[in-house]
């Protein structure tokens, strides 16, 4: 199988295959651009009625962006790539939340960063025993993104602001109940899912077919871990303010709060700050504002110390200990944070 990105057609089933196994299907620059001309062509062609996007293997569907070409980039001082590879990739999560035909993805494996751009936007999202779902980004000095101000939201009560802080991962059944994914669906049946898939684009109906195949094919997976956690996750990420955050999972003193707190304590803090502020003032928003404040926020990241610096310690040198600037929470500088999220004028993100 050759290609980064697979692209076929069987039946009326447009298909999409992320063939970067090596690398838990890491997105390149190049792949934002064909997923765009694949959906963009398939739009408005009568021969495609769904559309289905997986990963190769079983170990991701895929793991994010491909965070070493950011870092090289801005290295060699290639600020208009970077400025590229974020607005093609915002502007296709905005095509996939807004796609006309059903949209379905397999979450076989892990799905974080990226990889959530890709899949949450859409309308049917399918878990199996193996998803691992995160948005991991303040963990490298940078933000939830790729439309995760709209989807994080829409998790049930204060869970998307605790997972955009912490970057926790979900496995099927909590993916499941927060609505990050749609149905759950055992990996060993998912050869009869496609088949099942190519059989409902032909009908008169895709979407109900669609549908209806999801739903036939769906199990109960049963209750996941956080459910637990629920009432002592709202009482705790209810307080506005991140000291207050931290306050309260203190006074808690449970097990699941105290692993709360090491969780925050390795993220860095203008980070912190930044996806406190843009989840927090997010609710509501249509996601075309949530999406160019997203653009906002990653323009300035780019041009920061703390983005670069936590590349750096994940995946180019390795030593998983980043120095963070500022150091904690009680450095950081709220008109900072503020100005993250001024309008850039003409490097506005454009949206056709």
């Amino acid at each position: 199988m050759n290609g980064e990105t697979v692209i076929g057609r069987e039946g009326r089933l447009g298909r999409i295959l992320l063939n970067r196994p090596k690398v838990l299907n890491a997105l390149s620059a190049a792949q934002y651009h064909d997923i765009t001309r694949s959906l963009s062509d398939w739009e408005g062609d009568p021969g495609i009625s769904v559309v289905l996007i997986e990963g190769e293997g079983d170990r991701a569907f895929c793991a994010g962006g491909d965070i070493r070409m950011v870092w090289d980039a801005a290295r060699r001082g290639d600020h208009g790539f970077n400025r590229d590879v974020f607005s093609t990739e915002y502007r296709l999560n905005r095509r996939i939340h807004r796609y006309p035909k059903p949209y379905v993805s397999l979450l076989d494996g892990i799905c974080m960063g990226g990889g959530a751009g890709l899949s949450v936007n859409g309308g049917f999202r399918v878990a199996t025993e193996r998803t691992r779902f995160a948005m991991p980004e303040t963990g490298i000095g940078f933000f939830p993104d790729v439309g995760a101000t709209h989807f994080l939201n829409r998790c049930p009560g204060h869970v998307g602001l605790y997972l955009g802080l912490t970057g926790k991962q979900l496995g099927p059944a909590d993916s499941l109940w927060a609505g990050i994914a749609t149905h759950f669906v055992p990996s060993e049946r998912l050869d009869d899912l496609r088949a099942a898939l190519v059989e409902a684009s032909q009908s008169a109906d895709p979407r109900d077919a669609v549908a209806a195949t999801l739903a036939r094919f769906h199990q109960e997976p049963g209750d996941g871990p956080l459910l637990r956690h629920l009432d002592a996750l709202e009482r705790c990420f209810t307080p506005r303010r991140l000291d207050d955050v931290i306050e309260a999972l203190r006074g808690d003193g449970g097990q699941w709060a105290w692993d709360t707190i090491w969780d925050l304590s390795g993220r860095a803090p203008f980070s912190l700050a930044v996806t406190s502020r843009q989840l927090r003032e997010g609710r509501g928003l249509e996601f075309d504002e949530a999406i160019r404040r997203e653009f906002r926020l990653a323009w300035h990241f780019l041009l920061g110390q703390d983005f670069l610096e936590g590349i750096r310690a994940l995946v180019v040198d390795k030593d998983r200990r980043p120095v963070w600037t500022p150091s904690s929470l009680a450095e950081v500088d709220e008109l900072a944070v503020a100005a993250y999220f001024q309008p850039l004028g003409d490097d506005e993100l454009q949206l056709p």
